[in-house]
């Protein structure tokens, strides 16, 4: 009994421990290493504060206890594991290593080691290393020809700076010389004595006297004046563009000395002929007067242009800038692409997208403090330009942009922070945080304020008066924000960076203000004969109060009428005008592609022919039948104008939803969703927008309907045109050659796989049989494939020539005309349609092998984008194309240019009448008559290419 009553105690407690563990706490408390007070150190893995032994505290870093001063190292492991021993009366310090006491002659630092005298070093060991009883301070010597003095650890003598040897020909920097930034200079040349070494927080109404400058300003601009030294020079300007190239009359502070320099090498010429830019100095400011800006923003447009097409296409912004550190050396050259000045983190591509030329860019984000502090120790300053290509002489230029910093006072005035351009001081140099300048007393703290770039703005103005994509110089617009830094792990700040296109509409604003003072003349002269007919209406001849009052509440209504014509035509002009542009644009891209129809088909045997001028009879090949290329040419003319809609049922569809069913009461402005109203109850107006939105969803719903249908039903189980276009060139044995663009096009393999096409109705219908029961090879271009259509990527030297050949097949006046043309100018156009189809022929046989070809499969991501990324260099490349993506010459392939050009046309003209009636004929007439123009250019550019006369284009 005792035994199981030990082994219920042993289960009662296991059940209690598991109790505890499920029941038991994760969390622990945030200790950070400033948290521990002098006493204690950080542990680095209990993550907590733990005691120091007897004698010692915390180290500089945190995490491991030190020796107090008066007390030795006996032992050191790490962490707290120091033991510590009181140094004898006689040798109170401790050497620099902490592990030995030592006398020290000259007294004691706060640290308990010994101090030596300026341009003193201390020993404590001979050479051989053994430990001296008492330390040595050694006294540099400063005089020629060693002019030697400490280092700044205070261990060994080196050679003093130069400034000190030229200065004094020692190392003392003795009165009435000055001796700032660890450089000695003489008080007799002409500069300023004192400097203002302070920087002023505007937005915090706060002035710190920052360490940096007071280390700094004064050595670099005695520098930069009296040696001409480049860093010292680009540092005196780094701290004026951080005292956000503020000027005012003092001339003490970094942008006075800066201007007090400027002024004052006017003998050293200037960098690159730029006046504003002086030799060995940075190019700051636009000159030093408010009212220069428009002269650079206005007066000069930028040397080269923008395309988004052709041999010349140039799309993106070369936005490059030189860098520099906060002492004014040179980094290196940057691109601006990967996020340079956008503080906000995003994907590569989408910081990339700010710097493709047309694109609208608008960037936000709030980031913390400490990640400022964290990333930005040491601001970075920025020279930015725009690099272009000069084509006459084949070199790469700079373009400077200029800065337009919101920050900046002239004479204590915000001059850049408003509209009037003659007003702004433009400058060059700009930097994203600085954390530097605001830091007071000691540069290793926390600064007290940073100041950040919360928007820069990078505008670009097109010239509105050409077509040829140029522009004016871009201007960066950057506002700071200055924040005092307080907790940094809480705060934060809201930063953005965009792009902005804009284009002067002046002129448009002259023709609206025109077009309102003639319509609104048009609406006076309305409303008095609308006023006259009321007039005569009531029968009252006599004008009075009430006459005056009728006529303008009239006045008023038409004048609401002009306004609105003038606003909804200029936003419809923006709106249809470039979609306009982009259907007249694919209308005339298929009205001029290059087509040939290659016939495979050779002679059946040999007949005999009399030769002219001979008298002879003499046996030559059989002559191939023309007809089957007239057939092909004619069923190419039919298919053209082909859509994946039927027009007219789109049009009599939308029109039939809209007023007889009754959508067009969804426009209405009223809060009834009804489809239908009675004749007795109130109408109210109607709302244009709604009708525009109406109209635009059904447009879109009924054709996407009829999509769906052609698609999935029509064209599998009625009719595919487009694919028994493919099968007729198959059964015609003919191949069509498409070139849409210079080097690229589309194929259609149509070579009969029975050799002949020319044939009976018998052989015909046995062919079709012997494919039917798969007797015969495959249609494929490749062996036992059923691949026909490609698209094609053909080679320069291919291009060249089909088109040395094209020439002579090409008339200035359309093909010949069979009968009523010279005898000469026929042969010459028959000669050259042979050899162009023979050339063709060879070609897809590979007979040419410094003009061959591959096939090979699209990647997913060409198919995606519709670009090729293999450049045809050596051989041309054929794309397999199940897609049948050849239709893109024929409406069919632009189906949603098309629908979205005939919804707006349809808008338009309902928001002009009114009328979804009127809308839908005019829309109807005008799908019409693009079609017949569509139609006739396209027929008669087939009969040009292709030599086919047009008589026989039915």
């Amino acid at each position: 009994m005792a035994t199981v009553g030990r082994w219920g105690a042993v289960a009662l407690l296991l059940v209690l421990s598991v109790g505890l563990s499920a029941g038991q706490s994760f969390s622990l408390p945030l200790r950070q290493p400033q948290d521990c007070d002098h006493a204690r150190y950080f542990d680095i893995s209990s993550l907590a504060c733990g005691q120091c032994g007897p004698h010692q505290g915390r180290s500089a870093w945190g995490i491991s206890c030190v020796c107090l001063p008066g007390f030795r190292m006996v032992s050191n492991n790490g962490g707290p594991s120091v033991i510590c021993e009181k140094c004898p009366e006689n040798m109170s310090g401790v050497t620099e290593d902490g592990w030995n006491c030592i006398t020290c002659p000259k007294g004691l630092t706060t640290e308990g080691k010994c101090k030596c005298a300026i341009n003193e070093i201390l020993v404590e060991r001979d050479v051989n290393g053994k430990l001296l009883n008492e330390a040595l301070c050694i006294r540099c010597d400063a005089n020629e020809p060693s002019f030697s003095a400490s280092n700044l650890l205070g261990d060994r003598c080196i050679r003093c700076e130069q400034t000190f040897i030229n200065i004094s020909e020692s190392c003392d920097c003795l009165d009435p010389n000055i001796s700032t930034g660890g450089l000695c200079f003489s008080n007799s040349r002409n500069f300023p004595s004192k400097t203002v070494a302070t920087v002023r927080y505007g937005q915090l109404g706060i002035t710190v006297v920052s360490a940096w400058f007071l280390k700094n300003l004064q050595a670099s601009a005695a520098a930069c004046w009296l040696y001409s030294n480049l860093t010292s020079c680009q540092a005196l300007g780094n701290m004026c563009v951080m005292n956000m190239n503020s000027l005012s009359s003092t001339t003490s502070d970094a942008c006075g000395l800066f201007q007090y320099v400027y002024a004052n090498t006017a003998a050293l010429g200037t960098v690159h002929s730029v006046s504003f830019w002086r030799q060995n100095l940075p190019w700051l400011y636009y000159g030093d007067q408010p009212g220069l800006a428009s002269q650079v923003l206005d007066t000069t447009q930028f040397p080269t242009s923008f395309s988004f097409k052709g041999t010349n296409k140039n799309i993106k912004l070369q936005l490059i800038a030189a860098s520099y550190d906060a002492e004014g050396n040179f980094l290196k050259w940057q691109n601006l692409e990967g996020g340079v000045l956008q503080l906000c983190p995003d994907t590569l591509t989408r910081l990339n997208a700010a710097y493709m030329f047309g694109t609208t860019y608008q960037q936000s984000c709030t980031i913390s403090v400490s990640k400022m502090l964290s990333d930005f120790a040491n601001p970075t300053f920025y020279d930015v330009y725009l690099e272009y290509h000069d084509a006459d002489s084949g070199q790469q230029y700079l373009w400077a942009v200029p800065v337009l910093n919101l920050n900046l006072q002239y004479n204590e005035m915000s001059v850049n922070q408003g509209s009037n351009m003659n007003n702004w001081l433009l400058t060059r140099r700009m930097f994203l945080v600085d954390s530097l300048s605001g830091q007071e007393n000691d540069l290793g703290k926390q600064p007290r304020i940073i100041r950040i770039a919360s928007k820069i703005t990078i505008s670009i103005r097109l010239i509105s008066s050409t077509q040829r994509g140029t522009i004016y110089p871009p201007l960066i617009t950057i506002a700071y924000k200055d924040v005092l830094v307080q907790n940094p792990d809480t705060q934060s700040v809201m930063v953005s960076f965009s792009v902005n296109y804009e284009m002067n509409q002046s002129e448009a604003q002259i023709q609206t203000n025109i077009a309102l003072g003639v319509l609104g003349g048009l609406a006076v002269l309305w409303s008095l004969l609308k006023t006259a007919g009321w007039k005569r209406r009531i029968g009252s001849p006599i004008i009075d109060l009430q006459t005056v009052l009728k006529f303008l509440l009239i006045y008023a209504g038409d004048l609401a009428n002009v306004f609105f014509i003038i606003t909804v035509g200029t936003g419809l002009y923006w709106l249809i005008f470039f979609k306009a542009l982009q259907f007249l644009h694919k209308l005339f891209s298929q009205l001029t592609v290059d087509v040939f129809l290659i016939d495979w088909e050779r002679p059946k045997g040999k007949v005999l022919k009399a030769v002219e001028g001979e008298g002879g009879i003499k046996s030559a090949a059989a002559p191939v039948s023309i007809w089957r290329t007239y057939f092909i040419a004619n069923e190419w003319n039919e298919i053209q104008t082909v859509r994946k809609i039927n027009p007219l049922f789109q049009v009599l569809a939308v029109l039939f939803f809209l007023e007889v069913v009754g959508f067009s009461n969804l426009a209405l402005m009223d809060s009834s969703s009804s489809l239908t109203r009675s004749s007795e109850s109130y109408i109210a107006p109607w709302s244009r927008i709604l009708r525009f939105g109406v109209s635009t969803v059904l447009w879109l719903v009924i054709a996407m309907l009829q999509i769906i249908f052609f698609a999935v039903f029509y064209e599998r189980f009625v009719e595919d045109k487009i694919r028994q276009f493919v099968d007729l060139c198959s059964m015609s044995n003919i191949s069509v050659f498409l070139l849409s663009h210079r080097c690229f096009g589309y194929y259609i393999h149509g070579r009969s796989v029975h050799g002949h096409a020319d044939t009976n109705m018998e052989e015909m219908n046995m062919n079709l049989k012997r494919e039917a029961e798969n007797l015969c090879s495959q249609r494929g271009l490749l062996p036992n494939t059923d691949g026909q259509t490609f698209q094609i990527s053909i080679s320069s030297k291919m291009r060249q020539q089909y088109d040395r050949i094209h020439e002579t097949l090409t008339r200035k006046h359309g093909p010949a005309r069979l009968l009523d043309s010279s005898a000469t100018t026929f042969e010459q156009s028959t000669k050259a349609y042979h050899t162009m189809n023979k050339f063709l022929g060879s070609f897809i046989d590979h007979v040419h092998k410094d003009m061959d070809y591959i096939v090979k499969d699209k990647l997913l991501l060409e198919r995606i984008i519709g670009m090729e990324f293999m450049e045809p260099m050596e051989k041309s490349i054929f794309y397999n194309d199940e897609g049948h993506s050849f239709s893109d010459v024929l409406f069919y392939g632009n189906e949603a240019t098309l629908l979205i050009f005939d919804i707006l046309f349809f808008s338009v003209v309902d928001l002009a009448s009114q009328s979804f009636v009127l809308a839908a004929v005019l829309t109807y007439l005008q799908q019409e008559i693009f079609r017949f123009i569509r139609n006739t250019a396209g027929q008669k550019n087939l009969a040009s290419k292709t030599l086919v006369d047009e008589r026989f284009l039915i």
